[in-house]
């Protein structure tokens, strides 16, 4: 009896389904890219529209202590929600919709961004109050040129942190199709697709630590004196 010849494995590593595939990166370059995209959108919009919001919440907080316990009482129970159930309650406003996904991701940001502000103004040293006052400075002119500029330090702290979060978060946004690469990474998860996923979610990864380093040097710059007292 003679045997049967045994087929040759393929020479493909998209047909043998491996994690690490150079062929997926050549053949799905634009589907990468345009996920990318997508990806970084949401996430920067997101998170400008959280800071827009939240120096003001900040400032108000800080100028009439009453407001800060309902401002930071307020955000983080925002942040308590979980992402499918915040999306949900979302969804009757926004409908199936890239802004679903960016309005999810400014609440969760909110409290990130308000706290570290408002610890920011909250440890400028009163002294430094008092003298802009005293040479003149009125309300506006004491919170841009004063007590901004000295919250800096904390506020990009803040500001890392929730941008880390929202390039996170922002994979959730496949279950509405809006999620960047996390369409991938549940396409992938979903066919078993395993040079997708792997791939998806480095990029994920990569782009986090990309913009935690790039907002990190954009920190250093703005602050010169946080340096020269750490030197």
């Amino acid at each position: 009896m003679t045997a049967v010849p045994q087929a040759p494995p393929p020479d493909d590593c998209l047909a043998r389904n491996e994690w690490i595939c150079g062929e997926y990166l050549s053949t799905r370059r634009h589907i990468l890219v345009d996920a990318v995209v997508q990806h970084l959108e949401i996430t920067c919009v997101a998170v400008a529209i959280a800071l827009v919001i939240a120096v003001p919440l900040a400032v108000v907080a800080r100028r009439w202590g009453w407001a800060a316990g309902p401002v930071l009482g307020l955000t983080t129970v925002l942040y308590t929600i979980p992402s499918l159930a915040m999306f949900s309650l979302l969804l009757p406003a926004y409908g199936l919709s890239a802004t679903l996904v960016v309005a999810g991701l400014v609440l969760y940001s909110l409290t990130l961004l308000v706290r570290n502000i408002l610890a920011g103004l909250r440890a400028v040293p009163q002294e430094t109050r008092q003298a802009a006052r005293g040479m003149g400075y009125g309300p506006i002119r004491l919170l841009l040129t004063v007590e901004l500029p000295l919250a800096l330090p904390a506020a990009m702290a803040g500001l890392r942190i929730a941008t880390v979060s929202a390039v996170s978060l922002v994979t959730v946004g496949a279950i509405v199709g809006y999620g960047g690469l996390g369409n991938l990474i549940y396409a992938g998860m979903n066919t078993y697709f395993k040079a997708q996923v792997l791939t998806a979610s480095v990029l994920c990864v990569v782009i986090a630590v990309a913009a935690d380093v790039l907002l990190l040097g954009v920190g250093r710059l703005l602050t010169p004196w946080a340096r020269a007292s750490h030197a």
